[in-house]
């Protein structure tokens, strides 16, 4: 095994530039497109701005004591949800607490901030591993640990800055190897597993495997006798399982919280083409779909070289060679694709594994680099595989008009610095081979800077086309949030952000405690309960919508609602300066007490569902009358198509003054009340992505005929009892019954409710919260039992007796995560302490027996 003898200063400059010059380049982009927080463009698409800049601001709230909930139940959200999980996914990261330096009104300056100093910690971990690999120089290693830190996937995937931590643990994690190798800092490697596990479980699973594959490169590469190797790996693998056992906390909470959300959307695995790949080699490209391979041109010229490069061992070219292409092979390949994404077909692009691809190219160019620059033969052999690349790049539709010139660009920056690099060790003397040197390293740094900052900005611009976007904290979040604060009176009653939201966590952007409630760990009993009751959904069922109703706000004790005009950045209409309304309501508190409960199961109709949870009948559903735009009866009441393609509408009779409502989960379009005063209503529909919610559209005419005007964008079905028409009289009755008979206080903190209840209660109390797992309550003195279910609600059997409630949230997982913790920590410190003892011994000399004493000898008298 050849042994590294890098000194630790410079590994620390060499980190240190390539984090400088990451940070500078990331930022260079973002300047030049104009991006937040140096220009007018929002960086929010996507998910950063719907899950986890809202996300971080929960956590801000948290750390400055002003949540609504604690680490254990979001109160905010879902009408109260299991916070571990998500904080477990997309908030463990040790870089994530830095919000609480910014003022709550910058979380998006914040979150960019975490995000630039986790590229640049990524390039300063590469940097430092490099010189681990192989003594080199360290601006060289600088300058390809900022390859890997900027490379396409991180251009592509910034906006999600949980798996940012896994571009910082691929390199951490092949240190770890290193040492296991070594047989030296078991508990700074377990540590570090740990830590990379707990940051985000995700991707470090796949740096994980990328690190093991290098590793097993490693081996062979020093093919040292089997009794060593199976050793080193048994240390590596010690190493691995400790540091996962460590994280068993997180990871239990978080996998279990997977098996009990909604499931979603099912994907399937299906390869690009294969000239694709070559594509994503380039500069300035962008493919939401495809793997985005770019590590700058100088990189790339290298470990293209490597194979050429005579001066690097030919075993040393084959093992990094071959592992870079086997890699690249198993991005296509649909069992191997599934096994670096855990088993699991990403709901979403299926490359997100390309930055431990990445990482293997920039340690091949490090090899070709480390051992000198590569002669006129390689660096020719890399020129024509380069121009081979560029051939096949050109006949797709990723490369664009901006990426010939910063391609041209780049490559005459890394030839020009490479071949100055060459010369300065050939030719002239000291002073004038020092010159060049320096010349050959402002010349590399300079082209890998502007390439990456130009890519940058390229993937910005091209990413806001393809995806959704969402307006930074302004004018009207602060409204919002100011409107919400004076309504909030938590937990007496909730305050739900409203209908009209800005983002899909809203109610953690904002405040309040509303339906609204976006993750990959939204539970399916939230979703199909608020779907039964007429909810509208996004993002395949994860993204659980407000539902703006007077029936399930007494259900969920919603006592204020606010309204406000609809997001500008969404509609592209001006900016309404109308500061948002609120409307107060009488509700039954959090916990109510149902004497007769209805076990009956949820049907198709939102609006007896709603009924047969309120306990009482309020609507009528009338029949209704599907026309087209000839005044015919459409078959099968679908619009969108046929003689129903844009001027459908749908007839019925309702009781004068009655609230009219609309439940088409499968219409896409507008819908307006003919003859009212309101304005037409959005509804949304995308099979399979999107669900439309029941919607209000106004008051029923003296006459009792409503018609109400539908206008598809595409075609879809209103279901036979579509039509509600709510009495609110009846529903106010029924909420002052549900109150008469209600808790007479309640108390929440965190994960644990109390609620004081009238003398006498018997039958069902109630709990307005999802019964999600995890829930225990007790009634009275009596012993804490699994909480039952009453249509999706916490519910607790009352036999008279009982005068108080307790109800208390323990996260599955959590129990069995920490006892595997504690074992993995016990485990850990006995093995260190036998290491340490046995260590002594063999440093300790072995004892030696003192000469005897001689016999003293005395004469005869």
């Amino acid at each position: 095994m050849e042994r590294t003898t890098v000194p630790g200063a410079t590994c620390r400059a060499a980190a240190a530039l390539a984090a400088l010059v990451a940070g500078v380049a990331l930022c260079a982009g973002d300047l030049l497109a104009r991006d937040f927080p140096f220009g007018s463009r929002t960086r929010s698409v996507n998910d950063l701005g719907n899950q986890y800049v809202p996300l971080h601001a929960h956590l801000w709230d948290l750390l400055h004591g002003r949540a609504d909930g604690g680490l254990l139940v979001n109160w905010q959200s879902g009408y109260g949800s299991s916070f571990l999980p998500d904080f477990g996914t997309y908030l463990s990261s040790p870089f994530a607490p830095l919000v609480a330096l910014f003022p709550r009104d910058r979380i998006d300056l914040a979150v960019y901030a975490i995000t630039v100093l986790k590229v640049a910690s990524a390039a300063a971990a590469m940097a430092w591993l490099l010189l681990r690999l192989r003594p080199g120089r360290r601006w060289a290693a600088a300058l390809l640990g900022a390859s890997y830190a900027l490379c396409g996937w991180t251009l592509a995937a910034d906006y999600n800055p949980m798996w940012l931590d896994g571009l910082i643990a691929l390199p951490l994690l092949c240190l770890v190897g290193e040492w296991a190798l070594a047989g030296r800092r078991r508990i700074p490697g377990v540590l570090i597993v740990a830590l990379a596990w707990s940051a985000n479980f995700y991707t470090a699973y796949m740096a994980t495997l990328g690190a093991g594959l290098v590793l097993l490169v490693r081996l062979s590469l020093a093919a040292p006798p089997r009794r060593q190797a199976l050793a080193a790996a048994g240390r590596a693998v010690l190493t691995v399982v400790l540091g996962m056992g460590l994280a068993a906390p997180l990871l239990a909470v978080v996998y279990l919280g997977t098996e009990h959300a909604y499931p979603g959307r099912l994907a399937r695995f299906h390869p690009v083409p294969a000239e694709n790949l070559p594509a994503r080699l380039l500069p300035a490209t962008y493919d939401y779909s495809s793997p985005a391979l770019y590590v700058g041109t100088t990189a790339l010229l290298l470990a293209l070289a490597l194979p050429f490069h005579r001066a690097v061992p030919g075993r040393v070219r084959a093992g990094w060679t071959a592992l870079v292409l086997l890699v690249a092979l198993s991005l296509q390949w649909a069992p191997t694709s599934l096994a670096w994404h855990a088993f699991a077909v990403p709901q979403g692009s299926s490359y997100r594994q390309s930055f431990v691809l990445c990482g293997l190219l920039v340690i091949a160019a490090w090899h070709a680099l480390s051992y000198g620059p590569p002669g006129l033969p390689a660096l020719g052999a890399a020129g024509a595989l380069l121009t081979l690349t560029v051939a096949a790049a050109s006949r797709t539709n990723l490369v664009h008009a901006h990426t010939w010139p910063v391609l041209l660009l780049g490559v005459a920056g890394a030839l020009t610095g490479l071949l100055l690099l060459r010369r300065s060790g050939q030719r002239g003397g000291p002073g004038r081979r020092g010159r060049l040197a320096v010349l050959a390293v402002l010349v590399l740094l300079g082209a890998q800077t502007g390439e990456s900052a130009a890519s940058a900005a390229v993937a910005s611009g091209l990413r806001l086309k393809h995806l959704d976007d969402y307006a930074p904290w302004g004018e009207r979040q602060r409204l919002q949030a100011a409107a919400i604060a004076r309504a909030d009176g938590w937990p007496r009653y909730r305050t739900d952000p409203g209908r009209e939201q800005t983002v899909a966590n809203d109610p953690l952007a904002v405040g309040g405690q509303g339906a609204a409630y976006y993750s990959s760990l939204t539970s399916d009993v939230l979703t199909r309960t608020l779907t039964a009751l007429g909810g509208g959904w996004t993002s395949g069922g994860r993204g659980v919508q407000s539902l703006d109703n007077p029936v399930t706000d007494v259900l969920f004790s919603v006592g204020a609602r606010v309204h406000s005009p609809p997001d500008p950045h969404q509609t592209r209409l001006p900016e309404d300066t109308a500061a948002p309304t609120v409307t107060r309501r009488n509700v039954p508190p959090l916990v109510t007490v149902r004497a007769r409960p209805d076990h009956a199961a949820f049907g198709s109709s939102p609006y007896r569902n709603q009924e047969l949870l309120l306990g009482s009948r309020v609507y009528t559903v009338p029949r209704i009358t599907v026309r087209g735009d000839d005044g015919t009866p459409v078959p099968g009441r679908r619009v969108g198509s046929g003689n129903a393609l844009t001027g459908p509408s749908v007839s019925a009779r309702c009781p004068a003054g009655t609230q009219v409502y609309l439940a088409a989960p499968h219409f896409s379009g507008t819908a307006r009340l003919a003859g009212g005063t309101e304005s037409a209503v959005p509804f949304h529909y995308d099979q399979g992505r999107a669900l439309a919610a029941m919607e209000p559209l106004g008051r029923a005419p003296a006459s009792g005929r409503v018609r109400i005007d539908l206008v598809p964008d595409r075609p879809g079905r209103i279901p036979s009892g579509a039509v509600g028409c709510l009495d609110t009289a009846r529903l106010s009755t029924a909420a002052a019954r549900l109150k008469a008979t209600g808790a007479t206080s309640v108390t929440v903190s965190d994960g644990t409710v109390r609620a004081r209840l009238p003398v006498g209660s018997k039958g069902l109390a109630v709990l307005a919260a999802p019964r999600i797992a995890g829930w225990r309550c007790a009634a009275g003195d009596g012993p804490a039992r699994p909480a039952r279910q009453y249509h999706g609600l916490i519910a607790v059997p009352l036999d008279g007796a009982e005068t108080s409630l307790t109800c208390t949230f323990h996260p599955p997982g959590l129990r069995l995560g920490t006892a595997v913790g504690l074992a993995s920590l016990a485990a850990l410190l006995l093995l260190s302490a036998a290491t340490a003892v046995r260590r002594r011994r063999l440093s300790t000399p072995a004892p030696t027996t003192p000469p005897a004493p001689r016999e003293r000898v005395t004469a005869a008298p």
